[in-house]
């Protein structure tokens, strides 16, 4: 029944697309190349950091449930609260918190809050490990809440970042690739928390969230390296074809 659900509620958002107006492409620049996403370096490079940022997401849903069960003493019912408290704290406070994130540069501020707050969630993570059962309890919770407002932060940023700084005529083939980058991200994940993380344990954590700091970190400098490139390329499309200087009669 889960499964019929499941594909039940896709078929549903299928027939609420229906419903969105029908907007024509915007025409593209002349003498511009066809595949402008990949030359573009500012988004080229927020596209691999938003992937490696994307490992935030399986530490919830794969690496925390296996360190609870093998590495600590909290009860094993705190991996289904998890899972519960993520999506709890994400419905309630996107909206709030991410319609306050619309621009570029709000993006990039919110790329490093991000990882602000999953540098404070892992080493909390990394603490359940050496705590009595109910204290370990009581840290996974208060993990799983700081780290799915860093989601929400990071989240946010991604659709900041990913639409603010692509072409308006090239949205599709831009994320495309933001797309491709997080796919990949999501892919390596497994292999890199499991091998790395639970390989080094309380080190791991700790290195896990200083990662994630050092990712965020870069957002603002790139935001002013993407809305930088951007206005250039603007001015150049917006030169008219003849002399330099000059403008048509």
């Amino acid at each position: 029944m889960l499964i019929l659900g499941n594909a039940a509620s896709f078929a549903l958002c299928a027939l609420l697309l229906f419903l969105l107006p029908n907007y024509r492409a915007l025409a593209a620049p002349s003498q511009q190349r066809r595949w402008i996403a990949l030359t573009d370096r500012p988004f080229v490079t927020f596209t691999a950091l938003y992937g490696a940022m994307g490992l935030q997401y399986p530490t919830v849903s794969l690496l925390l449930p296996i360190w609870i069960s093998e590495h600590t003493a909290a009860p094993r019912w705190t991996v289904a609260a998890v899972s519960a408290i993520n999506a709890g704290v994400c419905v309630l406070l996107q909206t709030r918190i991410g319609s306050r994130i619309e621009t570029p540069r709000d993006g990039g501020k919110a790329f490093r809050t991000a990882g602000l707050l999953f540098l404070l969630s892992c080493p909390m993570m990394a603490l359940t490990a050496h705590a009595p059962v109910w204290v370990a309890a009581g840290l996974v919770v208060a993990a799983i809440f700081v780290h799915s407002l860093g989601e929400i932060w990071e989240s946010s940023a991604g659709f900041a970042l990913g639409f603010g700084l692509a072409p308006d005529h090239a949205q599709g083939q831009y994320q495309g690739l933001l797309g491709l980058g997080f796919s990949a991200g999501q892919a390596l994940a497994p292999a890199i928390l499991t091998t790395v993380v639970l390989g080094l344990g309380t080190a791991g954590w700790l290195l896990l969230g200083a990662f994630f700091a050092a990712v965020g970190a870069v957002g603002p400098s790139l935001e002013r390296w993407g809305t930088r490139t951007r206005s250039r390329q603007g001015a150049a499309a917006a030169e008219p074809s003849g002399e330099p200087g000059k403008a048509h009669a």
